[in-house]
């Protein structure tokens, strides 16, 4: 086994995905796509994660390596390597299978319920997790759901929240690698989501004790999905 991490932004790292590669013996590797655009062989590589960040994907312009970054997606898909998108990266995703990526209805900040759509309950790495689970979100951006997919989670607010594409692709529009350090690290660096006259529903106060009360439950959901992903085995492509 061999993972990528492939990461946007120096502060929106691995975080318990990296944990649990260590804790599993796994070896990896992280491409800091800001600093370096040198995407490694596919040849060498058995899985790849796609973390999140600030841009858009429809921002080609202003971040060019997300244009390297969409076609070397779309040739891990074909090639049938094990794939996991969370937030940017769950839309990266859908926009390499030519699904649309757009504003939501409301921006998410904090932490919300999803649950488990029929299909997630059937699914190899969901159907061991609650059927409705807290998640930690940080998005202003949504997709649509693309050809061939099966939604596997949703909620009221931003119905499409995770997917599967194929065997070995998953989309989840939430966090699933956060810490604690890193949500008051990004509430301290992207502070003007708190400020102006339409401030998110959650305050950061509420936001803060919501993380102390949820976030260790939240861990062993998340590593239990986690192991299932990376013992998940590889098929060929499609």
């Amino acid at each position: 086994m061999n993972v990528l991490i492939m990461k946007h932004i120096e502060i929106e790292g691995p975080g318990l995905i990296e944990h649990c590669l260590k804790q599993e013996k796994i070896p990896y590797q992280i491409l800091n796509l800001s600093t370096s655009a040198h995407f490694p062989k596919l040849d060498d590589l058995t899985h790849i994660v796609l973390l999140g960040g600030p841009m858009n994907v429809y921002e080609e312009d202003r971040y060019p390596f997300l244009r390297e970054e969409d076609l070397f997606i779309k040739e891990s898909i074909q090639r049938g390597k094990s794939i996991l998108g969370i937030c940017l990266g769950a839309q990266l995703i859908a926009k390499a299978l030519g699904a649309k990526v757009f504003k939501a209805p409301m921006k998410e900040i904090g932490w919300y319920d999803v649950s488990l759509t029929k299909e997630g309950s059937k699914d190899p790495l969901f159907s061991t997790l609650p059927k409705i689970f807290p998640v930690f979100q940080w998005h202003e951006d949504t997709f649509e759901l693309p050809r061939g997919s099966k939604l596997i989670a949703t909620s009221p607010s931003v119905p499409h929240q995770a997917f599967r594409y194929g065997e070995n692709v998953y989309g989840l529009q939430f966090h699933l690698e956060v810490t604690q350090e890193m949500i008051r690290e990004w509430m301290e660096t992207y502070e003007e989501e708190f400020e102006g006259p339409q401030p998110p529903l959650l305050s950061k106060l509420k936001i803060l004790a919501d993380t102390e009360v949820k976030i260790e439950p939240y861990k062993e959901i998340r590593l239990k999905f986690l192991k299932s992903f990376l013992r998940k085995p590889i098929k060929g492509g499609m």
